[in-house]
């Protein structure tokens, strides 16, 4: 049963990683070439529909599970799994959960105040793409590394 937990893990953190990485390496580029107006309504959008039950039921159930994951890696201690769970799920949390907290959903909301069309959006989408993207790579790092920590933690 603790082994299906750890795939469980494994396998959100993983797909929570995956569209992270898709942000970083190609949904952001894209947008930032369009025509900001177009850009800001776009990612506007997509910050609307991300609230879903399936993207969020992956990403809280994954944080969930990382921090039962690490309450679970010092019963008993056991290094190396105890170790890769508990930096698995610490990975999750603050490099995944924390981050979206406090830096992506702030900005998200504050783009979401603005008119797509107005100057202010023009003007604040440079840096909202360019301080979003540098959270998300975080993100996106943090995301994988846990998944690879989980799935490491199963051969151990």
């Amino acid at each position: 049963m603790f082994a299906a937990l750890i795939l469980i893990s494994c396998i959100g953190a993983g797909t929570i990683g995956g569209a992270f990485f898709a942000f970083s390496t190609f949904v952001m580029k894209a947008l930032a070439q369009l025509p900001a107006h177009q850009g800001v309504a776009a990612m506007q959008r997509i910050n609307v529909v991300v609230l879903n039950p399936v993207f969020l039921g992956v990403f809280v159930g994954s944080s969930v599970l990382s921090g039962g994951l690490s309450v679970a890696s010092f019963l008993p201690w056991a290094a190396p799994r105890s170790l890769l769970l508990l930096a698995a799920g610490m990975l999750y949390i603050v490099g995944c959960v924390f981050v979206t907290m406090r830096f992506n959903v702030p900005m998200n909301e504050r783009l979401a105040q603005l008119d797509s069309a107005s100057p202010q959006a023009t003007e604040y989408w440079p840096a909202y793409v360019r301080e979003w993207s540098k959270w998300n790579h975080v993100r996106t790092v943090a995301s994988l590394a846990s998944a690879a920590c989980s799935a490491v933690s199963l051969a151990a």
